[in-house]
């Protein structure tokens, strides 16, 4: 039995790359793991940038770009987190990368540090929405009126554009509209389906992979 079986409590350090994956969280992690009896943070940036290639944060914090970021957050948790059962948790989308070489990058970044925090990487292959679209009965108790074929069309963590793939199942216009809105437009549009969807969202039965990995890795991390 391994040590992280046997832990009776763990505290969760939880970055995410936008606010509507903030909200989305807030509302699914005490679904999977006995909040009564561990704790978790959830910290959102303002976009997912890129690691630095040195490894050393040169980018302006105030800008809140999660992984220019992550070499100095990195560091930081990896003191901060070794007084006490924690592990940091970073989710973020896939987007363009080669998941492997992503991973790569990744792990080697954490293995430059000293203390490094334990750390889980949860990679969403798309935008967070995949994780909505996992559950197509949950957008629809929040949608009743979305369109059951642009729903039916979609195949689980598929790189189409997902966002925009929901857009055109509950948004008023679709895809078209809303991208033509401006960036704040978006960001809180995404924000209300984080709010809406989320706390419909049957946990057990998602169909995405990347969902099902963080809330399989949650549950081993909590020994639950």
């Amino acid at each position: 039995m391994t040590i992280w079986m046997q832990v009776e409590y763990m505290h969760f350090e939880i970055l995410v790359e936008d606010i509507s994956g903030k909200i989305a969280l807030e509302i699914l992690v005490p679904k999977i793991i006995k909040t009564e009896q561990h704790t978790f943070n959830i910290h959102h940036y303002k976009g997912i940038g890129h690691i630095p290639k040195n490894l050393t944060s040169t980018s302006d914090p105030k800008k809140r770009i999660l992984l220019d970021q992550l070499p100095r957050l990195i560091q930081g948790y990896g003191k901060t987190l070794s007084y006490f059962p924690a592990v940091l948790i970073i989710i973020c989308d896939l987007d363009d990368r080669c998941l492997s070489a992503f991973r790569k990058e990744l792990l080697e970044l954490v293995n430059s540090c000293n203390p490094k925090p334990k750390t889980q990487f949860c990679v969403a292959i798309e935008e967070g929405e995949a994780w909505y679209l996992g559950d197509l009965a949950a957008v629809k108790a929040a949608y009743p009126s979305a369109k059951q074929a642009v729903l039916n069309s979609y195949t689980n963590d598929e790189i189409c554009g997902t966002w925009e793939k929901l857009a055109d199942a509950v948004y008023s216009g679709g895809r078209q509209k809303l991208s033509n809105l401006a960036y704040q437009a978006i960001g809180k549009e995404k924000a209300t389906w984080a709010e809406k969807i989320s706390p419909l969202m049957d946990i057990d039965n998602n169909q995405s992979p990347s969902f099902c990995y963080f809330r399989d890795q949650l549950r081993r991390l909590s020994g639950e």
